[in-house]
């Protein structure tokens, strides 16, 4: 029996966990519930649940560490959105528990200071993401010395077969159609910008230790490969499943087992799958996320920071669609040569691209 946490609880993240939890009681026990929700919520997810600790984000950081020192989770799973996902993930880190990990922050701003402090604390850290899951395990299968490329597949977002003059005009609405998956706002246009991808190639730079010329993106409209590596014998190795969050989840939350999920299993039969270069000239926050990978130093917390101020400007419609990568590469163009030593060093550089973001808007 594992005994897990879930930040995030009412989120999609959180909630795909504890349906897993609630599928699998011989396997799991809700340790600890947290969310940016109302305490009713919690409660009634903790009477569900039967669970003994609860937090509202309202109690902040403390509270986190609090909740943890209580429930004595044996994994946590992360999912927090956005900057306030960070020092969670440092708070588990630093305990040594093991931590299933659906936070991009995590990685993009901080990913060597977390991971200097699992290191020393003996923590396990598993990626949640669909696309680092897969990459995570199929490093796992061929081992990390035989990988050659890492290919991250993206689904190409409701925008994909729209041309440049199309861009210009569309709107909120059209951007929140995702043709595959259904996930919050911002990363939704994220998905949409293709800004998404191009931080899931910054995770995958750090996560997996490798360099940007070792990975590459394809556009894969059916999100069926979730990612595939190259062996240095050339050849290509996928991992093919539904669409459905539950998978990594449930993964992470058994590794380093692989257990029976009562998932729904893919059938090739009568599927198709098709694959294309993904249009960097009209989506330019994929090349442009690659380069702060590459530069690394404050980059990749700048490319996040102003992303997420460009993209909600754009929700609350007071940019056009096309801005959003403008104020993100204007955002860049300042010096982010600095390296964080700390995470005071890290929340710095978020506050000074921020506000360069807003300046630019």
């Amino acid at each position: 029996m594992k005994k897990i946490l879930v930040l995030g609880s009412t989120g999609s993240i959180g909630t795909s966990a504890l349906d897993l939890a609630k599928r699998h009681p011989e396997k799991f026990s809700v340790a600890g519930l947290q969310a940016n929700s109302s305490k009713e919520k919690l409660d009634a997810l903790a009477a569900e649940f039967k669970c003994p600790a609860t937090l509202t984000s309202q109690e902040g950081l403390d509270g986190i560490a609090r909740l943890l020192d209580k429930a004595k989770p044996d994994i946590v799973v992360n999912g927090i959105a956005g900057a306030a996902g960070l020092l969670p993930s440092k708070l588990v880190a630093e305990r040594g528990i093991d931590l299933a990990l659906a936070n991009k922050e995590t990685v993009v701003m901080a990913w060597p200071l977390i991971k200097s402090l699992a290191d020393k604390s003996g923590a396990h850290i598993i990626p949640v993401d669909s696309e680092h899951s897969a990459i995570f395990n199929l490093i796992h299968f061929c081992g990390a010395k035989n990988i050659a490329e890492i290919v991250i597949t993206a689904s190409g977002g409701p925008f994909r077969n729209y041309s440049r003059q199309q861009l210009e005009s569309v709107t909120l609405a059209d951007a929140l159609k995702h043709p595959t998956w259904k996930m919050g706002k911002k990363i939704t246009v994220d998905s949409a910008t293709l800004a998404n991808k191009g931080l899931e190639v910054i995770e995958a730079r750090r996560l997996f230790d490798t360099n940007v010329q070792k990975i590459s993106v394809v556009v894969h409209p059916e999100s069926l490969i979730h990612s595939l590596v190259r062996t240095s014998d050339g050849i290509l190795y996928a991992q093919i499943s539904e669409p459905d969050m539950r998978h990594p989840i449930m993964g992470a939350l058994c590794w380093p087992e692989y257990v029976e999920s009562g998932l729904e299993k893919f059938s090739l039969a009568g599927r198709s799958m098709s694959f294309y270069e993904p249009r960097r000239g009209d989506f330019p926050l994929l090349g442009l996320a690659e380069s702060a990978a590459d530069k690394g130093a404050s980059y990749t917390i700048a490319f996040n920071a102003a992303d997420e101020i460009a993209a909600w400007a754009f929700i609350d419609n007071k940019i056009g669609f096309l801005k959003i990568a403008e104020t993100v590469q204007k955002t860049l163009a300042a010096d982010w040569t600095s390296e964080p030593r700390d995470f005071d060093d890290v929340f710095e550089a978020d506050k000074k691209a921020r506000a360069i973001a807003e300046a630019a808007l």
